[in-house]
């Protein structure tokens, strides 16, 4: 890859895209000040908005298992013949998870913040790293490796508010429907180590190598704005299934999304940087059953897809070389995850 950069640096001596800069902060303000307008009302005029439920904390403890999913980049050729993918790096992030989350009931509103750190210190698959450098024929995937990959400490926060409005509405009061607005901080830490190098090429005679130690260390952070709908079902007044509750939300997401690429095993310091923006859908549902007057749990399911796009910038220390470019440019996340937890109300 280095023989690969240098060959064409002095060609293209003075490339430098940078990737346009995004007013998440704006359009995330302009979401709260739309908030405080639409919930002003409710303290002015509606008389039940003075009233708080009489157990208006909830507090709970959950775990979650990511099955399926990855966090992902690649980024194209920025010379001729320019190649898309160059190169596409694929990371797990099939592992457990643990947190805790506090919400706050208002008989109109209510906000909530949770917390999740990774349990698990390996995920279940390998990272996988793909090239297609050959310029005479840029189809052909020339090099190949798997490597086992290390979760370091990593974190998910969420932070939400929703409104009450299906009274409003006129609808049954065993549904409960609620916009929602929040912001959703994600940083994945990972390690590859101990991995395999083979060159699928067609006439490629060499043979796979092994990879000892580790061998990149990675670090993806998104952050999320988003908004989107609540809805939950009183399954007791309907069906007579007493202390069952259904509970689903649907969003979408404004994403900025920045990651480090730290390539260990290469000569000298290499280091790569994806400065990206793009859009998130996410999706969940959750059964929550009652145990006692104040003791719940629940069992759900959720699904994040992130798609970003944006900048590449590689920095070799030893070889001098700095330059950014935004061909192919792509950063990208699937998350499927199953929940179990308790939640306590006081």
């Amino acid at each position: 890859m280095i023989d690969f950069v240098n060959k064409n640096l002095q060609a293209e001596k003075y490339l430098k895209l940078t990737r346009p800069k995004y007013l998440y902060p704006v359009i995330f303000l302009s979401l709260t000040m739309l908030w405080t307008v639409t919930i002003h009302p409710v303290f002015a005029s509606d008389t039940e908005g003075r009233k708080t439920s009489v157990q208006p904390w909830t507090a709970a403890l959950q775990t979650k298992y990511f099955f399926k999913s990855h966090t992902s980049y690649e980024f194209g050729n920025p010379f001729p013949p320019n190649q898309a993918p160059l190169s596409r790096l694929e990371f797990p992030l099939n592992s457990w998870w643990a947190g805790a989350s506090l919400r706050r009931e208002f008989s109109r509103f209510s906000v909530g913040a949770e917390v999740l750190r990774n349990l698990s210190g390996e995920a279940k698959d390998d990272m996988t790293d793909s090239d297609w450098d050959d310029d005479a024929q840029p189809d052909t995937l020339t090099i190949y490796s798997e490597s086992s990959c290390r979760i370091e400490p990593s974190y998910i926060v969420h932070v939400d508010a929703d409104l009450k409005i299906s009274d409003w509405m006129g609808l049954p009061k065993w549904v409960d429907l609620r916009p929602a607005a929040g912001v959703t901080w994600q940083r994945f830490s990972l390690v590859t180590h101990d991995g395999v190098q083979s060159y699928p090429a067609p006439g490629d005679t060499r043979p796979p190598e092994s990879l000892p130690g580790d061998g990149i260390r990675f670090e993806q952070t998104y952050w999320q704005f988003w908004t989107g709908l609540k809805a939950a079902f009183d399954l007791g007044k309907p069906f007579h299934l007493s202390g069952l509750k259904l509970q689903t939300q649907v969003d979408w997401a404004y994403v900025d999304a920045a990651n480090e690429d730290y390539h260990m095993l290469s000569i000298g310091k290499r280091i790569t940087n994806e400065k990206t923006a793009g859009n998130a859908w996410h999706a969940l549902v959750n059964l929550k059953i009652g145990l006692t007057q104040n003791l719940n749990a629940n069992i759900g399911a959720e699904y994040l897809r992130i798609v970003t796009t944006g900048s590449h910038r590689l920095v070799h220390e030893t070889f001098g070389i700095d330059f950014t470019f935004e061909n192919g440019v792509k950063v990208w996340s699937r998350q499927i995850s199953a929940t179990m937890g308790l939640e306590y109300s006081f």
